[in-house]
């Protein structure tokens, strides 16, 4: 019994089908957009590439820098600490929100500010503070945070965006960047807010406008320079779908909006909710003896599964060869799995659909004659 058993498990192991649950019709395949940007990249939540134009060219990002202005801060400093406040001399259109020097403000408000407002005058408060004193120390640990986050296309100069010899970084890069960004609950929560108040309790709305004019927006940042346009990486969500993009160069902060916006709903047009597991639907029969019915093995639970169209999903069943009677309705005889380019995505157990009796001696005794009958006339003949 051992030996067929696990028979049985490798045959089916090995003859894994598509599964049925998971067909979507899908009438041709949409084309990725053309959006009003000098470069653009788009990714699903599992990093699958959706769509690409001038992706690996390096380009000014302006306050995109401000992400990684933010990592860097967290990997060094607690958000309760302290800062006292250097003073910051801006130019008359940068973005600042007004700190005096001397104020004292703790990293997480600062960051707040750095990243919804986008203020100048935060980040370089911040940069000072955990480069103790040296901007070049940070910009140096930018720098290194860039090539440990493998971001081949990114060089800073600063931390703010300033347009600067040499500070570049592709949309590439920065969809990857905003993509590793918003793990952290902090900068997730600091990207989705829609003003910031500052210590002299004024009010500074996003830099972000899609943040309350489009429900599926998640987070971004946004960034503009003379050299770089309008530019912004940013996450949408939708149906338990995610996609994360970056916009590069637009000429209009209204241009911006609507390429981010029609970048980020074509990706999520590419997902789709597939019934992986299905309730009531037959996996598998199993053996049971003295002529009795085979049992038919259901999933335990249904399973719906989102996934990129037109990925194949591929069913694995694996069940007992033969059980002993009774067996009961509900009873585990077998497994079945789903997989999406051979990563598990569904699973349940498979069950016996109903009550498969075991016979009485009588019963049993006539279904031994008529065996040893069977036999005896294959001899015979």
């Amino acid at each position: 019994m051992r030996r067929a058993l696990l028979a049985f498990v490798a045959l089916v192991a090995v003859s894994a089908a598509p599964v049925r649950a998971s067909t979507v019709d899908v009438v041709g395949e949409p084309q990725p957009p053309r959006v009003a940007a000098s470069a653009w990249y788009l990714v699903g939540e599992d990093g699958e590439l959706l769509a690409r134009r001038n992706e690996s060219e390096q380009l000014p990002v302006a306050s995109i820098t401000k992400l990684m202005t933010a990592l860097v801060v967290m990997d060094r400093a607690p958000l309760s600490e302290v800062v006292r406040v250097t003073r910051y001399a801006p130019d008359a259109l940068e973005s600042v929100v007004g700190l005096r020097a001397g104020a004292e403000l703790t990293v997480a408000e600062l960051l707040r500010a750095m990243l919804v407002a986008s203020a100048n005058d935060a980040a370089h408060a911040l940069a000072l503070h955990v480069g103790d004193g040296s901007m070049a120390r940070f910009v140096s640990l930018m720098n290194a945070k860039a090539a440990a986050l493998g971001l081949e296309d990114t060089n800073f100069e600063n931390p703010i965006g300033l347009d600067a010899v040499g500070h570049v970084s592709s949309a590439r890069d920065t969809t990857a960047l905003i993509r590793y960004a918003l793990r952290f609950p902090f900068v997730r929560d600091a990207l989705g807010r829609e003003s910031y108040r500052g210590p002299d309790g004024r009010v500074f709305p996003t830099t972000d406008e899609l943040r309350s004019s489009w429900p599926p927006f998640v987070g971004g940042k946004t960034g503009h320079t003379s050299a770089a346009g309008w530019s912004e990486a940013a996450a949408a969500s939708k149906g338990g779908v995610t996609v994360y993009g970056s916009v590069i160069g637009s000429r209009s902060r209204s241009e911006r909006d609507g390429a981010l916006k029609e970048l980020l709903s074509y990706g999520l047009s590419r997902y789709g909710r597939v019934q992986a597991i299905s309730r009531g639907h037959v996996y598998a029969q199993v053996e049971t003896g003295y002529g009795r019915p085979a049992a038919e093995l259901v999933a335990r639970k249904p399973a719906v599964h989102t996934l990129l169209l037109g990925t194949p999903l591929v069913e694995r069943v694996v069940a007992r060869e033969s059980v002993q009677l009774p067996v009961a309705a509900g009873q585990v005889l077998g497994k079945v799995d789903v997989l999406e380019r051979g990563r598990v995505v569904a699973s349940s157990p498979l069950v016996a659909a109903t009550d498969v009796s075991e016979p009485g001696l009588f019963g049993k005794a006539l279904w031994l004659a008529g065996e040893t009958a069977d036999n005896l006339w294959d001899i015979v003949t």
